[in-house]
């Protein structure tokens, strides 16, 4: 990921710490460092959560068309293009999020990824474009899982079938999300829980 949220760490001086330091675990920039700025409030979703993560979607992710919808580092996004995503949409409100973004998909030639400033809810009452994996790992404590679930299940966001990662603080649980979504992995690593549900072909029509 990325969602963002403030830390005392990382957050000094020029480059900062290895924590604003990361790197793709697979595919075909698998080992190539991905920088995010060392002021923004990013969360980056720890290696073993995205190793795991991607170890689920493995199935998934070849042709896909994926949403990164709380963007911050791209971390996300960059792993699912780098194992054979055909599309990514990143979004995030951070313009030096945004900025670090477009200039390492410039550096790596990328293809089929897009890039769009802005606040979550205010992207999805835009005019839909279905998508079959989601990332959804919001600031743990702005209350957005649900209405950010909502609107992707009720607005045609979703493709049949969709798979939708939910991250989120590990001592409040489960998110609670609207009907349709059931949940297929579910693991705990430290204070991060890590979620993947399904959103199925009678429940994903717009």
């Amino acid at each position: 990921m990325a969602a963002r949220v403030k830390t005392a760490q990382g957050t000094r001086g020029g480059r900062g710490p290895a924590a604003r330091v990361l790197r793709i675990i697979g595919g075909r920039w698998r080992g190539r460092k991905l920088r995010f700025p060392a002021d923004a409030d990013i969360r980056p979703t720890p290696d073993r959560v995205r190793e795991t993560l991607f170890n689920w979607l493995a199935p998934e992710l070849p042709g896909a068309r994926c949403l990164d919808l709380f963007a911050g580092s791209g971390a996300l996004g960059l792993e699912a293009l780098s194992r054979g995503a055909a599309a990514v949409t990143f979004v995030d409100r951070d313009a030096a999020a945004i900025r670090e973004l477009r200039a390492r998909l410039e550096e790596w030639q990328a293809v089929g990824a897009q890039l769009a400033r802005a606040d979550a809810l205010s992207f999805l009452a835009g005019t839909p474009s279905q998508y079959q994996v989601v990332f959804l790992d919001p600031p743990y404590a702005a209350g957005l899982l649900p209405p950010c679930a909502a609107a992707l299940a009720t607005r045609g966001w979703l493709a049949p079938g969709a798979r939708v990662y939910v991250e989120c603080a590990a001592r409040e649980g489960l998110p609670a999300l609207p009907p349709g979504f059931e949940l297929v992995r579910s693991k705990r690593a430290g204070e991060v829980g890590y979620h993947l549900y399904g959103y199925p072909a009678a429940a994903a029509a717009p």
